[in-house]
């Protein structure tokens, strides 16, 4: 048996590549493709594509070295909505949305003597409740108490 002592492979670039073209890239060059979880959601990259690897691009290592993929979901992960938004202040409940990876979205007012108090949390026109899941990035419309007496 021989190490084939100075006898070393390229690792190709294959960031942004499909996962098919990636194992194509990988056997050419008498490497093998290790597929890793996938990472949080890139929209940088197309759904399912290798969004990391290791040993990175241009690195020499030996015939038939392991490549780690890590590829791109399809979308965001959902997140649950939490408990207790509703009846809190808009002040309360914004940061509590956007630690989650929400977005705020329009913000409606209707007659209730709780001034700025968050009476309803609704996506697309469906009213959210607590528990339901969203992806993350969501923006999630708020509808508020002006203060007036209804």
């Amino acid at each position: 048996m021989t190490t084939n002592h100075g006898d070393f492979e390229t690792v190709p670039d294959l960031k942004g590549k499909s996962i098919n073209v990636a194992k194509v890239e990988l056997e050419d060059n008498n490497l093998v493709m290790q597929i890793q979880d996938s990472a949080n959601y890139n929209p940088d990259y197309p759904k399912f594509s290798v969004i990391e690897q290791d040993p990175p691009a241009g690195a020499k290592v030996k015939e038939d070295r392991k490549i780690y993929i890590t590829l791109n979901p399809s979308g965001y992960r959902k997140i649950r909505i939490p408990d207790g938004l509703i009846d809190k202040t808009f002040r309360q409940v914004k940061p509590t949305l956007e630690a989650l990876g929400f977005k705020v979205g329009t913000i409606s007012y209707v007659d209730n003597i709780g001034k700025d108090m968050v009476l309803k949390l609704s996506h697309k026109g469906t009213t959210i409740n607590s528990g339901d899941k969203l992806p993350k990035t969501s923006e999630i419309d708020l509808v508020l108490g002006n203060g007036n007496r209804p």
